[in-house]
């Protein structure tokens, strides 16, 4: 088995040759044992240069594939190749699946039925919240939610998928051992505790933009379908989208206030045909029968005291004061209430208690969903 895994390590690992590269070689020779007994120019006459050919048959690059899998080893991390039995089957169905794939958590989280949320690293409250409402109500439901552990909407997706005890994967733009953005490093521990962290990535590989984009083909791939919550013009979410319409999966926006510059991914999606979702219901209608007929056995989670927890008056009296939409701070609400600031404080920790409201940094607060 090692053996096997070393071979396709050195098939990802070769510069210049890259996964369609490899893919072409393997459907011609059909195993990377046979490949990699191939001579350096029965490679070149396949359309392999000189260079990458001999690179591919070297000792030195072997030597790199057994440090690469005694990393993985004593970091337990789980390497998956296109031969082992449980790597994830919707994501083999793409054009250019990565030729091995990295792992951290539970294997068996990348052949459930997921959804993948995305959008901008920039993300409103409005979008943080969509974010986490979506996920929380999907996950609760049974279905994985993949994201991209990035900051804004993909940690809202992580998050939610979390509060509701639900699975969730991270796909990464950077070694598995190479979390980013650092403030993550706690939300993955919790991922690898609830789904999995995967990269197709070797270790130590840092998070280049160009992973970034590399990196959107297997979020998309591992879904059912893609869900836009923000993003702007030139946003690299959108390029998650574009990919899951290649894909063949569904693909779903949360529209968005016109004016804002974050709203013109989404709303641009609408106009081209994508779902507009406004609740959960909207993309579980548009699942396979296998996959609604599995997630009917599901039973959604117990609400948490967001909806069931009996308000004071002045608590209830300052929830109205915010919206889900758009934050507020904290000297407004003392201008508004006409509360004294211990009063308002109390009844601000209260309902956060109660998770009825977030804060967002700089003493700001809004209404959850």
């Amino acid at each position: 088995m090692h053996e096997q895994t070393l071979q396709y390590l050195i098939l990802a690992s070769v510069e210049g040759l890259g996964c369609r590269g490899a893919h072409r070689l393997l459907d011609h020779y059909k195993d990377p044992a046979t490949l990699l007994r191939a001579s350096a120019q029965e490679l070149m006459e396949r359309g392999v240069p000189e260079g990458v050919a001999k690179m591919l048959l070297s000792e030195a690059r072997k030597t790199q594939a057994e440090i690469e899998l005694s990393k993985c080893l004593q970091n337990q991390v789980r390497i998956l190749t296109l031969s082992d039995p449980a790597y994830p089957k919707l994501l083999k169905e793409i054009y250019d699946p990565p030729i091995v794939l990295y792992v951290k958590g539970a294997v068996d989280s990348l052949n459930a039925h997921a959804i993948s949320i995305v959008g901008s690293r920039r993300a409103t409250p409005y979008g943080v919240n969509a974010a986490e409402r979506l996920a929380r109500d999907l996950a609760s439901r049974g279905l994985t939610i993949c994201s991209g552990l990035a900051r804004g909407i993909d940690t809202a997706a992580h998050r939610g998928a979390l509060e509701a005890k639900g699975k969730t994967i991270a796909v990464l733009g950077s070694g598995i051992d190479h979390i980013y953005p650092r403030e993550n490093k706690k939300l993955a521990q919790q991922i690898e505790s609830q789904g999995c962290i995967i990269s197709e990535f070797p270790i130590h590989t840092s998070p280049a933009p160009q992973n970034f984009p590399i990196r959107n083909r297997i979020i998309s791939g591992l879904s059912l379908g893609t869900c836009l919550v923000e993003a702007a013009e030139f946003s690299g979410s959108l390029i998650t989208g574009r990919l899951a319409l290649e894909q063949g999966r569904e693909v779903f926006a949360v529209p968005g206030n016109i004016t804002s510059k974050t709203s013109f991914g989404p709303n641009l999606w609408i106009k081209q045909g994508a779902k507009l979702v406004q609740d959960w219901q909207d993309i579980v209608e548009e699942l396979p029968r296998a996959a609604k007929e599995r997630l009917a056995l599901q039973q959604p989670c117990e609400q948490s005291a967001l909806f069931s927890e009996v308000l004071t008056a002045s608590e209830k009296f300052v929830l109205e004061l915010l919206r889900p939409d758009e934050a507020v701070h904290i000297d407004r609400l003392l201008e508004l209430s006409r509360m004294s600031s211990s009063d308002l404080l109390s009844a601000l920790f209260e309902l956060e208690l109660k998770e009825r409201i977030k804060q967002l940094p700089g003493k700001s607060f809004v209404k959850k969903y």
